[in-house]
């Protein structure tokens, strides 16, 4: 068995901690001989140096899917990106919108504009979620056009937005392009990468890598872009606090992130 989880509003808190219940079936699994994969949106240096630290973890999805890490090894070994022509058509599209963020995920970090990453308070609810926010993106000055001509390995954009309207607009335009995938991992927030960059695409290509057969694997989330993986797991969980599109597409349902509905299931599947 292999275990994949979502990370913010699955295997954290809502305050951003990993409780002790979850450390322990963290350790349950590693005394198993098992693995336990972090699947994020984030990018991969946006993943707790704590958890990359449990000896149960060896491999991080992050990007939604667009970037699978060997941490033995330290090496990228499954990716799909954007190319640099399609991040700057999307940015032409958003560029007029002012109460927006603009953040590029590219070579294992998120990038974003100074003059938007000073607003990120607006568009962040909590403390946590602003911190968080913060934490795991790089300002940078200089216009976002030489930014994106002068980087590469482009694995995943996102937007946050404050008004209805600028979302509905955007989503809109984006639509229409089939060589984009629109999901999300925030109510107002909108993730596009390459419709092939997802996480339960991530996770199938990661059991084949291993030679682990897809319906010994069990995946947990709670969000929009948490459902490819629901669906694509033997075992997919989606927590009580998940939407109802992921409860929907799930074998079972979770208790709450802040109850340790990760360490639960795990427990319970480990015959603990």
């Amino acid at each position: 068995m292999i275990f994949f989880s979502d990370m913010d509003g699955t295997l954290l808190t809502s305050d951003k901690r990993i409780t002790p219940e979850t450390w322990a079936a963290l350790d349950a699994i590693h005394d198993a001989g098992m693995q336990f994969v972090p699947c994020t949106a984030r990018a991969f240096n946006g993943v707790p140096a704590e958890l990359l630290a449990h000896p149960s973890v060896r491999y991080v999805v992050a990007s939604n899917g667009a970037s699978v890490v060997d941490l033995q090894t330290q090496a990228q070994i499954h990716a799909v990106h954007l190319t640099r022509q399609h991040v700057l058509d999307i940015y032409q599209v958003a560029r007029g919108y002012r109460d927006i963020t603009f953040d590029i995920f590219s070579n294992g970090a998120c990038y974003s504009e100074r003059a938007r990453y000073d607003r990120l308070a607006e568009f962040a609810g909590e403390l946590s979620t602003l911190e968080s926010l913060q934490s795991n993106r790089t300002p940078y000055d200089e216009p976002c056009e030489k930014f994106i001509a002068e980087h590469d390995d482009f694995e995943r954009i996102t937007i946050y937005w404050k008004n209805e309207r600028d979302a509905a607009e955007l989503k809109a335009v984006y639509s229409q392009d089939p060589t984009l995938a629109i999901v999300r991992s925030a109510p107002n927030n909108i993730e596009l990468s390459d419709p092939a960059a997802t996480k339960g695409g991530a996770l199938t290509w990661l059991c084949g890598h291993l030679g682990i057969d897809v319906a010994d694997s069990v995946a947990f989330g709670d969000n929009i872009n948490d459902i490819s993986m629901i669906e694509a797991a033997g075992c997919g969980v989606a927590m009580k606090n998940a939407e109802p599109e992921d409860i929907a597409a799930a074998n079972l349902v979770a208790d709450y992130n802040d109850r340790n509905g990760v360490a639960k299931v795990i427990m319970e599947k480990l015959g603990r």
